[in-house]
């Protein structure tokens, strides 16, 4: 194999559970990379490289003597820094948990240390997971693989960065409005938010309430499959967690989706798209419906009472998450953040319980309209072309909000609704940077997401473009 850091994560662990290569071949593969690429991308926040090629020395020595690695044995990752590991620092991407310790592990991390996941350290954030272009005023922002100028996407930005750059094979981030999914869209790779509740939210930072998702950037659907399958499922330590049984997502995964029935809505989440974003996002359709699929287009009269809902929801929950915080050093926020946060306190508390009186009806409503009848619905990930990090940094030029905003409108709506959403890379603008896919399904339909996604990827090679750096 000529360069490790160019296999999948599912690839890495097969290649390692067959014998074929060896964890610590795994994690110097990918610590050159961070060697090489780090400086200029700013995606670590701490790099545990010897505890790293110690896990790596652990794994080959169990497997050389016939231990069962499971089912991630040898796959180095990296992990947003709100995913808590006890006894390790996590900041949170701010100030103000720059020294904060913690003194449990999120239960995802648990999961995936019993996979053979080898855990490599930190990535940078935006700050507390609430911005989407991942600009970070504290730990300097992150840059785009594809083209250091660019936003990656946020709030899970050093996830996406590094992904797309071959850094490590996998990585979680989280989703309150978009923060897998921008990410996975601006930077190429696979992000994966499944139905709110289908994984632990146990020892992770919240941002809101009602709408955190946990979840993984990766290369591949089968990537996110098998992720899927290891961190899901209910947890005793998270009582919003779903106890619906996990099934076999790879098992899912046939290629075939001759008669399936995907509805794209034909206005919102097209309203103002850029024509490149429109191009690759109609050929993608095309590939899908070359393998077999329906497309058919549909209103969803819904959606401008979905949009605004949520970022009720949002900004009250973050508001009341950090209400202690802003009492005693609001100045330790970054500008765009205190006057966020601010919002929250202004909202009539009327405003924010018919939020969520609502939301059961607007799902019914929004699934009567585009899934009545379709397995699932189609969006561009972000209906813009990528913008620059100058172009959407509202603390330098607050007249940048609009094109700050922008960038999340068609993924914060999945967040409202709690459906199992994914993005998947399906071509580039005209300045080279890429376009993503975004596919909705029913609460649960995690297994349909999947098995579209990667019947797309079979006949296309976006996902296995990576970055010239």
């Amino acid at each position: 194999m000529s360069d490790l850091a160019e296999l999948s994560m599912t690839e890495a662990a097969d290649a390692f559970a067959r014998g074929e290569v060896k964890a610590e071949a795994l994690a110097r593969a990918c610590l050159a990379r961070i060697d090489a690429h780090n400086a200029k991308l700013n995606v670590t926040v701490r790099l545990d490289r010897e505890a790293a090629l110690d896990a790596a020395s652990a794994a080959d020595h169990a497997r050389a003597i016939g231990i069962n690695a499971g089912k991630l044995g040898g796959v180095p990752m990296m992990h947003k820094d709100m995913y808590y590991r006890k006894g390790k620092v996590s900041t949170c991407g701010s100030k103000i948990r720059k020294n904060f310790v913690a003194d449990k592990t999120a239960t995802v991390l648990l999961k995936l240390d019993a996979a053979g996941a080898i855990d490599m350290g930190t990535l940078n954030m935006a700050e507390f997971a609430q911005n989407p272009t991942g600009h970070n005023a504290h730990y300097g922002h992150c840059h785009n693989p594809w083209n250091l100028d660019y936003c990656t996407g946020g709030s899970s930005s050093g996830s996406g960065s590094g992904v797309a750059g071959r850094l490590f094979y996998a990585a979680l981030g989280s989703d309150t409005g978009g923060s897998i999914r921008l990410p996975a869209s601006i930077c190429g790779v696979t992000g994966l938010k499944a139905t709110q509740t289908r994984v632990s939210r146990h020892g992770v930072m919240p941002l809101s309430f009602s709408a955190d998702n946990v979840g993984p950037l990766v290369r591949t659907a089968k990537d996110a499959a098998r992720f899927l399958a290891i961190t899901a499922g209910h947890d005793p330590h998270d009582a919003t967690s779903a106890p619906e049984p996990v099934p076999d997502y790879e098992a899912a995964l046939t290629g075939d989706i001759r008669g399936m029935r995907i509805a794209v809505c034909s206005t919102y989440f097209l309203d103002g798209a850029d024509a490149p974003v429109l191009a690759a996002f109609e050929a993608a359709l095309q590939v899908l419906k070359d393998r077999g699929a329906t497309v058919d287009y549909v209103a969803a009269p819904s959606m401008p009472a979905i949009a605004t809902y949520v970022s009720v929801l949002s900004r009250v929950e973050g508001a009341a998450i950090h209400a202690n915080w802003m009492r005693d050093v609001p100045q330790d926020y970054a500008i765009h953040l205190n006057a966020r946060l601010f919002g929250g306190y202004a909202m009539p508390g009327h405003y924010y319980v018919e939020a969520l009186a609502r939301r059961g009806p607007l799902l019914k409503q929004f699934v009567a309209e585009t899934l009545t009848g379709y397995d699932l619905v189609a969006t561009p990930t972000v209906k813009t072309r990528v913008p620059t990090l100058a172009e959407t940094d509202i603390d330098e030029n607050p007249a940048n909000w609009s094109r700050f905003m922008a960038v999340s409108a068609n993924t914060r709506p999945f967040n409202y609704l709690g459906l199992p959403t994914i993005s998947i890379p399906c071509g580039f603008d005209d300045r080279g940077l890429p376009v993503g896919l975004q596919l909705a399904g029913r609460p649960f339909a995690e297994s349909t997401v999947l098995k579209a996604s990667d019947a797309y990827q079979r006949a296309t090679d976006w996902h296995r473009r990576s970055p010239l750096m």
